[in-house]
């Protein structure tokens, strides 16, 4: 007990501290979302990066130098899903590991039944609910600050799976507070997701990603990033997925998006 008010109350103070202007200048340089904020998302978004990289490790990987152009740039990326929510800070996650691009992995792959074979893969970016960290491209990274509009964004992607183990399992479920929000959010997303994994299967065009067809987790992952990528778009085909992705967050992404829809 004392040590959560001890947090608590550190955590306060981190918010509270003037934002360090060459921090600052940094997120109004390479982070395009951040001039759509009201300013008082705009200044709980900066009290919330002051937490995250006081208590977030980062490594580079492959050579790559970390600086505080990569450390802010990805703090305002993954806070952006803190904003109007109780949080605990992605309290999994320990390290983030950045490598300058797209990195290789070694991965079993099933081409037959019963056959396997192993390989190399090129990743932008994954995270595990037992790995405590977090793996990003910094390319990818830059490209998802830049543009804020194109349905890609690989720090919301895999910073959604890490809410999503808060409630201790990768099934496409963040921590909800209640019994009926739990029932709500599984009608809704099990619903999606069906809708999602058969247009897949029969090439229809889909606004989500079709990776969300993979399972309930990449669900939610790519449903987050059009969630705040696609509002509009998100809301006009999906309403019930926007819905819920709205009480969840306690935002309207919509209100200050990028998107340009097409008519």
């Amino acid at each position: 007990m004392i040590f959560e008010f001890l947090k608590q109350h550190r955590r306060r103070r981190l918010r509270a501290r003037p934002f360090p202007k060459e921090w600052l200048v940094l997120i109004q340089r390479h982070v395009v979302f951040f001039h759509k904020l009201s300013a008082s998302d705009r200044a709980e978004l900066l009290g919330h990066i002051q937490v995250f990289l006081a208590e977030k490790r980062f490594e580079g990987c492959g050579g790559f130098a970390i600086t505080d152009e990569v450390r802010v740039t990805i703090a305002a990326q993954a806070c952006l899903l803190l904003l109007h929510r109780r949080t605990d800070y992605f309290p999994g996650l320990l390290t983030i590991l950045v490598y300058p691009l797209t990195y290789m992995v070694q991965e079993d792959h099933q081409i037959g039944e019963h056959v396997w074979e192993e390989g190399t893969v090129s990743r932008l970016g994954e995270t595990g609910r037992r790995m405590g960290s977090l793996v990003l491209s910094w390319g990818a990274v830059k490209h998802g600050a830049a543009d804020p509009s194109d349905g890609k964004n690989v720090v919301l992607h895999e910073f959604a799976h890490q809410l999503d183990y808060e409630n201790h399992a990768a099934d496409g479920v963040p921590g909800l507070a209640t019994g009926e929000q739990q029932s709500a959010w599984s009608e809704v997303m099990s619903s999606e997701f069906a809708s999602l994994r058969a247009a897949d299967e029969t090439g229809i065009p889909t606004l989500l990603d079709t990776y969300g067809a993979t399972d309930p987790a990449e669900f939610f992952a790519v449903s987050v990033e059009a969630f705040f990528e696609q509002p509009r778009a998100l809301r006009t085909r999906h309403p019930r997925l926007y819905a819920e992705l709205q009480k969840y967050f306690q935002q309207n992404p919509a209100d200050y998006s990028a998107e340009i829809q097409s008519t």
